[in-house]
């Protein structure tokens, strides 16, 4: 059977970060602020980190959730979640608030399969959004929904302050459900 490109071809392992992964999720962030510099202003501090402030939110308020995901064993990438929508304020809705995948494993599967499993660890109304200028995420974003939820998803464009987005809505129904 031929590899299909949103099926990962090696084992990925998806989990809640503990409060004691925190410096790990800090340090991932650094390589995907890097990363997102690319697209977007982000200003390095004085200490040469680019830093992110709310990391501790992610145990401390109930509605946000911190992954690390790994493949074979190995880092891999991060999500972090949120209840509530970063562009339409709409409270009900599940926010990817930030996703990353080491490059050494993109192409592989593997961010579909982590989204792909935490959408489904949570119910109801997501949205993704992607700033215009990241034309390589859009077209991640794009097959990623549309592989999850059998349809294709097309993004909605939003302007919010002076910044251009392509927000992906969807629903998701928990696993255990089926």
């Amino acid at each position: 059977m031929a590899h299909q490109p949103d099926q990962p071809r090696v084992a990925i392992q998806v989990a809640l970060a503990t409060p004691e992964q925190q410096p790990i999720l800090a340090n991932l962030l650094e390589l995907y602020a890097h990363d997102f510099s690319e697209f977007h202003p982000i200003a390095l501090g004085p200490d040469g980190r680019f830093g992110y402030k709310s990391l501790e939110e992610y145990w401390s308020l109930p509605d946000r959730h911190a992954f690390l995901f790994a493949v074979d064993g190995n880092l891999a990438g991060l999500a972090l979640i949120k209840k509530g929508s970063e562009i339409t304020r709409d409270p009900s809705v599940w926010d990817v608030r930030e996703f990353f995948v080491l490059r050494s494993f993109r192409k592989r599967g593997v961010g579909s399969a982590a989204a792909h499993e935490i959408w489904r660890k949570y119910e109801g109304p997501w949205e993704v959004r992607v700033i215009k200028s990241n034309v390589s995420a859009l077209s991640f974003w794009q097959r990623a929904t549309s592989t999850f939820t059998r349809n294709p998803v097309e993004p909605a464009k939003i302007e919010k302050d002076g910044q251009h987005w392509n927000v992906f809505s969807f629903e998701s129904k928990r696993a255990d459900n089926k």
